[in-house]
């Protein structure tokens, strides 16, 4: 007999500690299940039967030869409680598989107490102490607590998650419309207001649509009809006394019969040809300023600096595209550019300009050229156009603007100094006639040849003849009649001004004094 069966069966000898005086059927048994196969051990001084659920007991009653009672266990029974209480308690509980969740909170039974000294189960004092519940309880805690700390990281995801939505919607407020927790659809306003929307606010409706009408002829019935020839833009620059007046380029109100303006709105208005200067391409139209709203304000051309915002605004490709707008920047100023002024194919002027890479189409001729505070710094008015070339247009400053529009709203055309004289280019006359008819000096190769003198002019007077070549005026050179021209309609030169000419006559360098007299802008 091993030492285990041993301990079993001095244990049954004795009485057991606590048995309780009151007798119990002799005819019942005792049964216990062992879940991990061995017999576990019971110490009744050390182990707790609070809240350990087993299966039912019974145990018969006897009496030691020293007439005390006891009570009597088979060897398979030795380890149960023998306290009255435990009997009791386990006597009252239904008997119920030991593999089995309990009812308490549905955790499994632990190992039943049993006796004391009769296993190797570990616990206080080398006893059978707590069964392995702590170790049960010690990790429910750490899961529970390992469970929570997930539970509080998921929730503070799904609280990011949606805070990011939210930002992200927020940051994307171009929607036209969003819904709301109910389900309803509103509309959404972004507000997008610029340097260059502020701008336009203050000019657009100024700048009008020009048509220019010419005399046709019927094919169906034959008569005299007024056909649409061309467009091109305007900017309304003044209003006063029931009238408003309208700066454009000559070329655009050039040969018209009847001219018409129409309005950002759609409103039209017939048109007055006040004057115009074919030296600076400008033209002054009156108008009714019924239907005028807006009136442009002029800038300082001369304060205009290279880089700085040019806002383009008028009707390219004609009306259709009415109040267009297109933006880039000053690529230049002062800028000198020639041009054929009487269309004979010959460069006869250089147009003071400031050039733009905001685009310029054909029907822009006469819009405004506008800076970032929405003021007119120029008039459009023309572009290179070649197949290799982009972005290069030009505009009329408006500091040259101002003063023509001026004299042509209260003259009808520019007054400005003349000599009464026509003029040939050397450089266009062959070398042979330079040396043999004008008999220049070798070397003077320029100059403003006279071909025709106005009798009672200003050069009349100073003795200026046929086939003299100007070579210097007012202390500047002259190489051709363009040059001539600007130094002649400079803005610090006035009629009545005394001019010194130099001039070859016959291979002779001389020199004569003009007194300037007024000529009407389309003579010189």
């Amino acid at each position: 007999m091993d030492e285990k069966n041993k301990d079993l069966e001095t244990q049954a000898k004795e009485p057991a500690s606590g048995a309780s005086p009151e007798k119990l059927p002799e005819s019942q048994s005792y049964t216990r299940s062992e879940p991990n196969g061995d017999a576990a051990v019971h110490n009744p001084e050390t182990a707790s039967t609070k809240d350990i659920p087993v299966e039912a007991v019974h145990s018969a009653e006897g009496v030691t030869p020293e007439g005390e009672p006891f009570a009597t266990a088979t060897k398979e029974e030795a380890e149960a409680s023998s306290t009255h209480a435990f009997f009791d308690e386990a006597a009252s509980e239904p008997a119920r598989p030991a593999t089995q969740a309990s009812g308490n909170n549905g955790t499994v039974p632990p190992v039943p107490p049993t006796r004391a000294g009769g296993g190797n189960l570990s616990g206080n004092n080398g006893g059978g102490g707590e069964p392995p519940k702590k170790d049960g309880k010690k990790k429910t805690i750490w899961g529970a607590f390992l469970a929570g700390i997930l539970g509080v990281l998921i929730g503070a995801l799904i609280v990011l998650g949606f805070s990011w939505g939210a930002l992200h919607d927020d940051n994307n407020n171009d929607a036209t419309s969003t819904t709301s927790n109910t389900g309803t659809t509103k509309k959404v306003t972004v507000e997008n207001t610029t340097g260059t929307t502020q701008a336009l606010e203050k000019v657009q409706d100024a700048v009008v649509s020009v048509l220019n009408y010419q005399a046709g002829t019927s094919i169906a019935t034959g008569d005299t009809t007024e056909d649409e020839a061309s467009s091109g833009s305007g900017v309304v620059y003044k209003k006063s006394n029931g009238k408003a007046y309208v700066v454009t380029n000559n070329h655009v109100v050039e040969g018209a019969n009847k001219l018409e303006v129409t309005f950002s709105s759609g409103k039209k208005a017939e048109a007055k040809l006040v004057g115009t200067d074919k030296w600076n391409d400008l033209a002054v139209l009156e108008i009714s300023d019924k239907y005028v709203t807006k009136v442009a304000e002029f800038g300082n051309s001369d304060a205009v600096k290279v880089g700085e915002i040019a806002i383009a605004i008028g009707s390219p490709l004609g009306t259709e595209f009415a109040g267009s707008v297109t933006q880039g920047i000053v690529s230049g100023v002062n800028r000198t550019v020639p041009v054929d002024t009487n269309g004979d194919g010959t460069e006869d002027w250089e147009a003071e300009v400031i050039q733009t890479d905001a685009a310029i189409n054909p029907g822009n001729s006469g819009g405004a050229l506008v800076n970032i505070e929405g003021q007119v710094i120029g008039i459009n008015s023309m572009k290179i156009s070649t197949e290799n070339v982009e972005g290069i247009g030009f505009a009329i400053p408006s500091n040259t603007v101002v003063p023509i529009i001026d004299q042509l709203e209260k003259n009808g055309e520019v007054e400005r100094p003349s000599l009464g004289v026509t003029l040939r280019d050397v450089d266009t006359i062959p070398e042979v006639q330079q040396q043999q008819v004008l008999k220049l000096p070798s070397g003077v190769d320029y100059g403003a040849m006279v071909q025709q003198v106005v009798a009672g002019s200003a050069a009349d007077k100073a003795g200026l003849k046929e086939y003299d070549v100007i070579v210097e005026m007012n202390g500047k050179k002259v190489t051709n009649s363009m040059t001539l021209r600007q130094i002649l309609y400079a803005n610090d030169v006035k009629i009545g001004d005394k001019m010194e000419v130099k001039y070859y006559r016959e291979g002779k360098k001389e020199t004569t004094t003009v007194t300037l007299t007024a000529a009407s802008s389309t003579n010189q």
